[in-house]
């Protein structure tokens, strides 16, 4: 229970403050434990971190998995993988993977998360293969890459609403840049 509930104050420290928020005296004061009680848990910032991508990443991409097995055609899992991970960009789980994601993880921590990672991007190379895309890999890595993009601006909190940032990432990821609504436009 002790630990369950540290890793639940690391995820708000880390969504409310990033990872410079995340540290032991912080922890210790809101779980009501000693700071030498945490390190009794976890030898390190770094270790806590590891923990909390290994019970959340997995968590985070089963829901965006069930999304795309939900959708019917080729196009709609494209879609709901685009969609489904901005979607869970408010949840505290994703804004502590994404917090950390960028911070202090040690080699092991980065390929546990890039191979369940990869368990996604495979799933988008399916259903792009399934298009007839003549690149699916490469297009499946660059759409992550709009994703990407679409995380960070909506946790920036830019000035576009969150709403309008999903609906412009879905656009690109299944019409690209110069093509509306699957139609290539008049020049």
């Amino acid at each position: 229970m002790q630990r369950r509930a540290l890793l639940d104050a690391a995820r708000s420290l880390l969504s409310e403050g990033g990872t410079e928020a995340l540290t032991f005296p912080a922890l210790a004061e809101r779980t009501g434990l000693a700071r030498s009680s945490v390190y009794e848990y976890f030898r390190s910032r770094a270790a806590v971190v590891e923990e909390l991508c290994a019970v959340d990443f997995p968590v985070w991409a089963a829901e965006v998995e069930a999304a795309m097995e939900a959708a019917g055609t080729p196009a709609d899992k494209i879609e709901a993988y685009v969609r489904s991970q901005l979607t869970l960009v408010g949840d505290r789980r994703h804004r502590a993977v994404v917090a950390i994601s960028a911070g202090e993880l040690e080699a092991g921590a980065r390929e546990r998360i890039r191979a369940a990672h990869g368990g996604l991007v495979a799933m988008v190379v399916a259903a792009l293969s399934a298009l007839g895309h003549p690149e699916p890999r490469l297009t499946a890595m660059l759409l992550q890459g709009v994703v990407d993009a679409a995380v960070r601006r909506i946790e920036l909190g830019a000035a576009e609403v969150p709403e309008a940032i999903v609906e412009a990432a879905v656009g690109m990821a299944l019409y690209g840049v110069t093509r509306q609504g699957g139609r290539a436009p008049r020049e």
